[in-house]
């Protein structure tokens, strides 16, 4: 399918689901895709008007609460993402993604601890969520506690062995622990599945892998 074709399709169904708004106002479920789809189509103000009307309309609708966070998140509003992930536990305080989301939100604003904190919540709520896990092993590499940040990413490889983001984790956190042949076993993996790593890191591995030859 092209990409002309994708976009007639996402115009396609935003006129659908604007014919079912335009009809039945109270129909939320439609005006929640509504949003979705105009983020789709890169509509961004129309979505964030969307999924704002829906919540304003039944302010129990967790789901339109983080995705219009996840907007805000984009947009570089954390102020607004944070309310809104933190509004949907209040409906929901065992929502795992919303724990996520916020450790995220923490992080990008270098609040690392409360983002452990969070990432932490998450994964005691939903042990399979690998984002969580991929997530507290960035954090705890920022930390500096490479113990922590090699068990939270050996998780998550063990959930999806053929992770590529896992397996980059894995061989950075092995990296600053000093176990330097994981490191490379599991970055060779990381690019055999696809993942662009970064060619300072690759540089800084091949050189600990010399010293450590020269020995």
């Amino acid at each position: 399918m092209t990409e002309t074709m994708k976009k007639a399709d996402l115009a396609e169904v935003i006129a659908d689901l604007e014919k079912v708004v335009q009809e039945k106002p109270e129909n939320i479920m439609a005006r929640h895709h509504l949003g979705l789809v105009y983020r789709q189509a890169g509509r961004i103000d129309e979505a964030i008007a969307a999924l704002e009307k829906v919540i304003e309309q039944d302010n129990q609708s967790m789901e339109s609460m983080i995705n219009l966070g996840a907007i805000f998140f984009e947009r570089g509003d954390t102020d607004r993402a944070l309310e809104l992930n933190q509004r949907a536990l209040a409906v929901s305080p065992k929502m795992a993604e919303a724990h996520v989301n916020i450790g995220l939100i923490r992080q990008h604003r270098n609040e690392v601890n409360e983002a452990v904190a969070s990432y932490t919540t998450a994964v005691q709520i939903d042990p399979r969520l690998i984002t969580a896990w991929i997530n507290l092993t960035s954090a705890y590499t920022m930390l500096e506690e490479d113990d922590k940040a090699v068990e939270a990413a050996q998780q998550a490889v063990t959930l999806e062995p053929d992770s590529p983001m896992a397996r980059n984790n894995l061989a950075v956190a092995l990296y600053f622990k000093g176990e330097f042949k994981e490191a490379q076993r599991n970055l060779e993996k990381a690019q055999e599945l696809g993942y662009s790593v970064d060619l300072r890191f690759v540089d800084a591995l091949r050189g600990k892998l010399t010293e450590a030859d020269g020995q």
